[in-house]
């Protein structure tokens, strides 16, 4: 086994403000019986990450002081707890980051993913910023060794995009997806690959619908215009079959329920800040349009589903993984990704 040190390196919440501190002697997590601990080697910057280093109304709620931050990752076990028995030492990992109860009637019917109890690493428990992290046994996934690092190291939103995307059953369908951040683009050639007819895509960021578009979107529409009439155009005057909702973003919640056909499914990732209305009547029950909440990665059916898409070469995913940093650079990482500079930043560990 490694000899794992006293203290570590971590970057923590320690302050009810913007930021995020740099603690260089921060205590080694410790691991229970049927836990696992992790020399992280890489871990993405996520969009949570983001709210938390600005410290919005909803991290104030919802983050204690003190939490070591950060939930997407990929590293090696070095060292394993007594009643381990599927992860040895050396074993390449990265980790389902929702922790369920094991005990709700979500948990005990299939549905970890929505647990009534659900710790999340890095918000309710110490995250992966840091040069160790524990994580239950349970919700340790092996690497294949055909997989590089970065992308390993973004499983978490890359999971968001493929659960999304076999939710709505996109094959032979078109496929409108609204706000192409990182998990619209991750989206986009998932989509593709599992057989999308057309894709359509809207943001009010140039830049980001012309990528969409290298990865494979047909159609790109500005998200400040009154593009519906075009979606319905290229769409044989139907409306797109499915609707992919990841921007949050009230305006586009209701232009994307009223360009969608009827009959049509609909399937919703992005979070609004606030309440959103929009016609009920016409834009759902009259269409009989079909509506499913999507919350994080099928425990583990989506991990199975991304890593046969990856291993199948059909993914595109290096023009969104734009920049790999040092982990003491964090800062940077934050402010490329706040300018719009980057896309998806991930930090690389310190390592013996």
């Amino acid at each position: 086994m490694n000899a794992i040190a006293k203290s570590m390196q971590a970057i923590k919440k320690t302050e009810p403000a913007p930021g995020l501190t740099w603690c260089p002697e921060t205590e080694v997590p410790s691991y229970g019986p049927r836990d696992v601990l992790v020399r992280v080697t890489h871990a993405g910057i996520c969009g949570t990450d983001r709210h938390i280093f600005e410290w919005d109304d909803w991290s104030a709620s919802r983050v204690a002081m003190g939490i070591t931050t950060g939930h997407e990752f990929v590293g090696k076990v070095v060292a394993t707890g007594a009643a381990v028995t599927r992860a040895s030492v050396g074993d390449r990992v990265s980790a389902e980051g929702h922790i369920g109860c094991g005990i709700c009637q979500p948990c005990r019917t299939g549905n970890g993913h929505i647990c009534e109890r659900v710790d999340i690493l890095g918000i309710d428990c110490n995250g992966c910023f840091a040069e160790w992290v524990s994580v239950p046994e349970d919700n340790i996934w092996p690497v294949h060794a055909d997989i590089p690092d970065k992308i390993a190291a973004v499983f978490d939103p890359l999971g968001n995009a493929v659960h999304t995307v076999m939710a709505a059953g996109v094959s032979g369908k078109s496929v409108l997806i609204t706000g192409v951040g990182i998990i619209g683009l991750m989206a986009v050639t998932v989509a593709k690959a599992a057989g999308a007819a057309r894709i359509l895509v809207t943001d009010v960021d140039s830049k980001r619908l012309e990528l969409a578009q290298r990865l494979g979107a047909d159609d790109a529409f500005d998200g400040r215009a009154d593009w519906v009439n075009d979606a319905r155009k290229a769409t044989h005057n139907q409306g797109p079959d499915v609707l992919l909702e990841m921007s949050g973003h009230p305006a586009a919640i209701k232009s994307g329920f009223r360009s969608l056909r009827n009959g049509g499914t609909a399937a919703l990732l992005g979070l609004p800040a606030n309440d959103v209305s929009f016609n009920l009547a016409d834009e759902i029950i009259f269409k009989g349009a079909k509506v499913l909440g999507i919350n994080g990665r099928l425990m583990f059916e989506t991990w199975y589903q991304m890593e046969n898409f990856l291993l199948s070469g059909r993914l595109e995913l290096d023009e969104i993984v734009t920049h790999q940093i040092p982990m003491n650079n964090y800062q940077e990482g934050f402010r490329l990704m706040q300018s719009g500079e980057g896309i998806k930043i991930v930090l690389e560990m310190p390592q013996e």
